[in-house]
């Protein structure tokens, strides 16, 4: 920190200014393109957040951030968002969000104009068209043909377990049975790991502001009601500015037990490199669940950025975007997986 002090000092460069970034999760270019637009612009970095992470919900990124994908057990879909203020640890959620297009912009609602952090389900969608937000459906023809292809397949895969009758044969609805004491796998839904395409973002502002934040629509033919890690604070983004930022991807379930967002940051504040403090947030998940993939981004005070991700069958690298100052544009980065 000191040699990039005496830099700034010797070039002109006010001490109080730093280069902006726009890093995310997975290959979403027009998320990057406008979360960078927003800054030019003159805005904040939350507000880069919400534009960024509101333009994969629009584009359906995917079709895993949105509306019209990853319909729950009964052909529903449903979103999780949350976004984080570095400056003043301020955080705005929702969970379980039916019948609104933008859930980004409704976490920020949360945020602005409540004191609490974190709204879900039914009640979250009544709040939001109290603040002004369209209700309208989230279901489309693919997102129904996704549904529809799934029940003929007798709701394979799903995600129950210790059921009647047998879950991995039949439809529901089910009734518990006597516990197997088998251990179940994730690994016939790691089939796809755009499954898991939750966008994460972190945004830091030239006036050294780090926003974070994720938007998602979670897993296919999830159990309705299912919350994963996107809406979690310090599980799905994490941002303090006095640190960094970081944000998350993978099987939620997972990362929402490991809070691997707030664990990087950590890791940046005591010193280590962003790559580092990746890679170790992650570590301690690989060896619980050696099948799980998760991935995350990272994004310290100097601008310096980097990425770790889980190595699975079908996954042995991880693709996110980076959009900065010394760029033309936003660049694709690839990093093998651990």
């Amino acid at each position: 920190m000191a040699w990039l002090f005496l830099v700034y000092v010797l070039l002109g460069v006010p001490v109080d200014s730093v280069d902006p970034l726009v890093i995310n999760t997975w290959s979403f270019r027009s998320a990057s393109e406008a979360a960078w637009k927003t800054l030019q612009d003159g805005g904040s970095a939350v507000d880069a957040v919400e534009e960024g992470c509101g333009q994969c919900e629009k584009d359906q990124c995917d079709f895993t951030v949105g509306y019209g994908g990853s319909p729950d057990e009964r052909g529903e879909t449903t979103l999780d968002a949350m976004i984080m203020n570095g400056d003043t640890m301020e955080v705005g959620a929702v969970a379980d969000l039916r019948r609104i297009k933008n859930a980004i912009g409704v976490a920020r609602a949360v945020m602005e104009h409540t004191m609490h952090t974190l709204l879900v389900g039914e009640s979250a969608s009544i709040f939001a068209e109290n603040m002004g937000f369209h209700n309208e459906d989230l279901t489309t023809n693919h997102s129904m043909s996704v549904y529809l292809k799934w029940m003929i397949n007798n709701c394979q895969p799903n995600f129950w377990k210790d059921v009647t009758p047998d879950a991995t044969k039949m439809c529901g609805p089910y009734k518990p049975s006597k516990p197997s004491h088998q251990k179940w796998s994730m690994l016939q839904h790691l089939t796809d790991v755009h499954n898991h395409d939750t966008v994460g973002m972190v945004v830091i502002h030239k006036s050294g502001q780090i926003a974070a934040g994720t938007s998602t629509n979670g897993l296919n033919h999830k159990v309705s009601g299912r919350v994963g890690d996107s809406p979690i604070v310090g599980a799905g983004a994490y941002a303090d500015s006095t640190a960094g930022g970081a944000a998350a991807t993978g099987d939620g379930d997972i990362i929402m037990r490991f809070l691997p967002s707030f664990r990087a940051v950590e890791y940046m504040r005591m010193g280590e490199d962003p790559t580092v403090a990746c890679q170790k947030s992650i570590s301690r998940m690989k060896k619980f669940y050696p099948e799980y993939f998760g991935a995350v981004i990272c994004a310290n005070t100097t601008g310096s950025y980097g990425a770790a991700c889980t190595k699975t069958a079908n996954l042995h690298q991880f693709n996110f975007m980076v959009y900065s100052a010394s760029e033309h544009g936003p660049v694709e980065k690839v990093v093998d997986c651990l």
